[in-house]
């Protein structure tokens, strides 16, 4: 590894990059095993990344897509508002101001040498319950209060030390405090495990070499970005695509785009989508360049380090006000889920007019939410993402009951679900058939049944139940190649795709989800 003022050639810039992804994979692990919840342990809701001084994205780990584009995005102006001290850590979930939606906590701890900022560490965990009335913290909401606690960016430690009265105004409104000062704790400690080993790094390089080396490695990334582009022909490329509904009064809500491809750089301009609604799918500009930015990840060479300059060649604009530019109060808890999901689907629907061949026909295009619990005793929460079939592509079919885009957690074990809450999975099955036809056909989706053992409430945030996942022929959308849609049933007898109901014990809650499309 290369020392103080030696510059990185290209192994050694390539071994910068993977220990500094391994400092990333290592918090990860801190904040898996340590967490006290089913959603951060077993589901790996969680994201973490490592910044330089001024708040660009140096590494980031395989972790959530939503997570960690919107950090990305978010965290320059971060950077900038507060005076950092060693040990301080500050925490925040506010979606107008650097989060995604509420139950998502952020918590962003500087790296200091001597005084001098030299980055920061930073992770992103989903807690089942952030003090929303609805169990899961995921309610069918009007605006951003009714979704739980909104906690501006603020210090919860300072000098290494927790700030309890800032803990306990957030323990105050949590079902089970316990179980969240735990998952609260593991994410200090996740931080502090990244801080830890980049100073270890810096020891063996030295300051000017670690800041030379970052600044070398989005140099790269940069340049990667650039060769991307010059592959693509140069254009204008439209696509629009809806979403069902937003679970108060409005239907089939358009998101339009215009993919501007010019000799070095990318515009994705969302004029012409609707107005924020009423219900919760709005997003933060945060999310939708989170979507934008996983799209055009997706498009660079398997070794591209996950950096700021890997994005700089990408505009992104949304009219303030709208659904992809959300202004408070605005309700947001879908829109992380389901609208960035969305997103990712009029990305590609674009590019595939561009580079047919390297672009798969839509997926299930849903995160599929489901949120439950009792605020009576015994208290509970619990949430999860179900996954769905894969767009087929040019060279293979899709895969079968997964997860795809956005999120990139794993399902969580029927065991561990069964032995943390009053719940009994009767039936985990892929839903055969279900994906679309074509040269290569579509994944098949999920079939999952609840039965509840006690009186309690769910929430359902899903998609594609109008409107089916889309195909793909020689880059054109073809309907006729499109999944199946996904279905929700209480008892047998159909639900909404949004919806919030009241269980008894007994009671079945089906939830088929979408196939992928079929691609020709």
């Amino acid at each position: 590894m290369a020392m103080t003022g030696e510059k990185l050639g290209a192994i050694e810039l390539s071994i910068f990059s993977n220990r500094i992804n391994a400092v990333c994979e290592e918090m990860g692990a801190a904040l898996q095993k340590s967490a006290f919840s089913p959603n951060i342990r077993d589901r790996l809701d969680y994201s973490c990344a490592v910044f330089d001084a001024a708040g660009e994205l140096c590494a980031q780990a395989a972790h959530i897509p939503v997570h960690l584009g919107s950090m990305a995005y978010a965290m320059k102006d971060l950077a900038q508002a507060f005076d950092w001290r060693a040990g301080d850590m500050v925490i925040l979930n506010d979606p107008y101001r650097g989060g995604t939606h509420l139950p998502d906590v952020t918590l962003i701890a500087p790296l200091l040498i001597d005084g001098d900022l030299l980055g920061f560490v930073a992770n992103r965990a989903h807690h089942a319950d952030i003090g929303s009335e609805q169990p899961g913290s995921m309610p069918i909401s009007s605006s951003l209060e009714e979704e739980g606690l909104i906690i501006a960016p603020q210090k919860l430690l300072r000098n290494d030390a927790i700030d309890e009265a800032c803990m306990q105004r957030l323990m105050a409104v949590m079902k089970n405090p316990v179980s969240a000062h735990g998952d609260f704790v593991a994410q200090i400690a996740a931080n502090r495990t990244g801080l830890r080993r980049l100073r270890e790094l810096i020891a063996q390089m030295g300051r000017q070499g670690f800041t030379g080396a970052l600044v070398a490695l989005n140099e790269y990334g940069h340049k990667l970005a650039q060769a991307a582009i010059a592959a693509m022909p140069n254009g204008e490329y439209r696509f629009e695509d809806v979403l069902d509904d937003d679970g108060k009064q409005a239907r089939d809500i358009p998101i339009r785009l215009r993919l501007t491809v010019g000799d070095e750089s990318i515009h994705a301009d969302f004029s012409g989508t609707a107005r924020q609604v009423a219900g919760n799918v709005n997003c933060p500009l945060s999310v939708t360049a989170a979507a934008v930015l996983y799209v055009f990840r997706c498009l660079l060479p398997a070794h591209a380090p996950a950096c700021a300059g890997c994005f700089r060649p990408v505009e992104i604009s949304a009219q303030p006000g709208s659904l992809l530019n959300a202004e408070y109060p605005a309700a947001v808890a879908a829109g992380n889920v389901e609208t960035s999901t969305r997103v990712v689907d009029v990305m590609l629907g674009a590019l595939a007019q561009a580079v047919p061949e390297k672009i798969p026909a839509a997926s299930h295009g849903s995160m599929n939410n489901l949120a439950m619990g009792s605020s009576t005793e015994p208290k509970w929460d619990y949430y999860e993402t179900i996954g769905g079939g894969m767009g087929a592509s040019a060279v293979s079919d899709g895969l079968d009951a997964v997860q795809t885009h956005m999120t990139n957690t794993l399902n969580t074990p029927i065991e561990a679900l069964e032995m943390h809450f009053p719940l009994r999975i009767k039936r985990y099955a892929i839903r055969e058939n279900s994906g679309g036809d074509g040269a290569h056909r579509g994944g098949d989706g999920i079939v999952r049944e609840y039965e509840f053992l006690q009186p309690a409430q769910f929430t359902l945030l899903t998609e594609r139940r109008r409107h089916a996942p889309w195909g793909l022929h020689q880059g054109t959308r073809r309907d006729e190649l499109g999944g199946d849609k996904g279905r929700n049933l209480l008892n047998g007898e159909p639900l909404p795709g949004k919806t919030q109901r009241h269980v008894q014990a007994g009671d079945v809650l089906r939830i088929e989800t979408p196939g992928g499309g079929g691609y020709c």
